[in-house]
């Protein structure tokens, strides 16, 4: 009973996965590309900039397409 429930607990996680992949990847590209441009115009620095965007959008891309059907 115990190994079904893991299986199925797996199976979703893998799921889930895989519908918030191309947000995720989206999101993070284009987190990336701001966090760049605003530390390079604020004298951050473009990577840390970048490393602090490419975070932030990889999250909001996952959340959205969880909460949007991934799609």
């Amino acid at each position: 009973m115990n190994r079904r429930i893991t299986t199925v607990a797996l199976g979703l996680v893998l799921i889930c996965l895989t519908t918030t992949a191309c947000g995720t990847i989206t999101g993070g590209a284009v987190g990336a590309g701001a966090g760049a441009a605003i530390g390079s115009g604020t004298h951050y620095g473009a990577k840390k900039g970048a490393l602090v965007g490419g975070g932030a959008g990889a999250a909001t891309g996952a959340v959205y397409d969880l909460l949007h059907g991934g799609y």
